[in-house]
């Protein structure tokens, strides 16, 4: 039981610190809590009470290990199906009204409080009264199972983190369902002795997808967030170096002009050639480190409402004279308006499609897919390609900033930071699938919400 603690409270902690604003990870952090207080329960009463006998503890001592494991029994049997319900509505992103949002957690409370003041109170074989608390706590879990198993996904990498979240989750609760309520009810007690191997399962489960596809979206947290950092550095370089070059620059440009003056003056056509070539490179050495900036200084977005599809088939326009060779199919959800910044969302989109066009310059059947779909909560811009992919390490720095596989191209390879940073500016995502010889596919995601998306008939 050790463990089943030790596991269930770290991955409380783990949800509840990586994005504490989000209510479907403050219900999961409270199920694992939960779950948690259930396992020390039983760790007080097969171990700590028998050795604090053992040892000669006084009453006081023993009475307060008692009243500890009790509130920790009845919390974990009250608090797991009523989190369960409450995650499982938030995940599934079932829509409810705002006041039904803010009244639910308490009407569901409403079974919890009935039975503490009108059912027994807690005995070591009778921790609650199994046989009125079976009656609502299977419903609230069975409908959680139904809600979390529904939810709508798109199909892109956040697909594979649902199903990690299912296996993590759904079978240590409704194992969990069948040992605290379903079997108690029917007169064979403590069979929560059981539960340990199913939450060891979960638990793995956890761990794997956390440190794979991720879980609740929090291994993109982290590598948002070591993302965000790397462009803040690089912003604040290149901002600093814009400056000094172009002081510089400045410089070499007054005493250049000063000097060409003079060569043309005194004829000296030699030393006129030389300084045009000091000044070319000056002019050449401030656009570039201009161009890098641009790219990477933080963005200021000016959102005004447009029409998401006519957007990217302006974007796609113009991207039509580097890809006379390559098929384009389009599929897009019509007539969905959003408050965006339409010159950085369209450019951001661009470099994608310049990005994918590229990758397939070498092939003959060259094509590019682009779509753009509707979920409940989020508008999804997909862009994929047919061509090389990308190995595992490619994927892992295809957002850092300089960093690019298109060697001798002149690329600053900071098409793909900008487009995730304006993607971020809109409270949105950018993330990709690829593997070699199946080709590259971008996800554009951005929330209803932060977007204000409404759909015109």
């Amino acid at each position: 039981m050790l463990f089943v603690l030790i596991a269930l409270w770290s991955i409380a902690a783990i949800v509840w610190i990586s994005e504490p604003g989000s209510a479907v990870n403050r219900r999961l952090g409270g199920l694992a809590f939960t779950g948690g207080t259930g396992a020390l329960a039983a760790m007080i009463d097969l171990k700590w009470l028998p050795q604090a006998e053992e040892a000669g503890a006084g009453q006081s001592t023993l009475r307060l290990l008692y009243e500890v494991q009790a509130l920790s029994s009845i919390s974990s049997y009250y608090g797991i199906p009523y989190f369960f319900l409450l995650f499982a509505i938030a995940y599934s992103g079932l829509r409810v009204s705002r006041g039904l949002a803010v009244a639910l957690p308490v009407l569901l409370l409403i079974p919890i409080i009935l039975c503490i003041f009108l059912t027994p109170y807690y005995t070591i074989y009778y921790p609650i009264s199994f046989k009125v608390v079976v009656w609502w706590a299977v419903p609230y879990m069975l409908t959680g199972a139904v809600l979390v198993l529904s939810k709508r996904v798109p199909p892109s990498v956040y697909a594979r983190t649902h199903w990690i979240v299912c296996f993590a989750v759904l079978p240590p609760a409704l194992f969990c369902m069948f040992m605290n309520y379903i079997l108690p009810s029917l007169g064979m007690l403590r069979m929560w002795v059981y539960n340990t191997w199913l939450v060891g399962l979960g638990a793995a489960v956890f761990v794997i997808g956390l440190f794979t596809y991720g879980f609740m979206g929090m291994r993109v947290l982290i590598q948002r967030r070591r993302y965000d950092s790397t462009l803040r550095a690089v912003t604040s370089g290149t901002a600093m170096l814009n400056h000094a070059i172009k002081n510089d620059a400045g410089k070499l440009r007054l005493f250049g002009e000063k000097m060409k003056r003079h060569a043309i003056a005194t004829s000296q056509q030699e030393l006129l050639a030389d300084v045009e070539a000091v000044l070319s490179a000056s002019r050449h050495m401030e656009e570039m480190v201009r161009r890098v900036h641009r790219r990477t200084e933080d963005l200021e977005l000016r959102p005004e409402r447009v029409e998401l599809s006519s957007v990217l088939r302006e974007a796609l326009e113009l991207a039509k004279p580097s890809a006379s060779s390559v098929r384009l199919e389009t599929a897009f959800a019509e007539g969905w308006q959003c408050e965006v910044d339409k010159t950085q969302l369209a450019e951001a989109f661009g470099n994608i499609v310049t990005n994918a066009i590229q990758a397939m310059s070498e092939r003959g059947d060259a094509m590019l897919r682009v779509k753009l779909t509707a979920t409940k909560r989020e508008l999804v811009i997909k862009v994929a390609d047919n061509g090389p992919g990308m190995d595992r390490e490619q994927r892992l720095q295809a957002f850092e900033p300089f960093y690019s596989t298109k060697r001798g191209s002149g690329s600053f390879g900071l098409g793909l930071p900008y487009a995730y940073h304006v993607m971020s500016k809109h409270k949105g995502s950018l993330t990709m699938r690829s593997r070699p010889g199946e080709g590259t596919t971008f996800y554009m995601t951005l929330p209803k919400r932060a977007v204000k998306a409404v759909r015109m008939d």
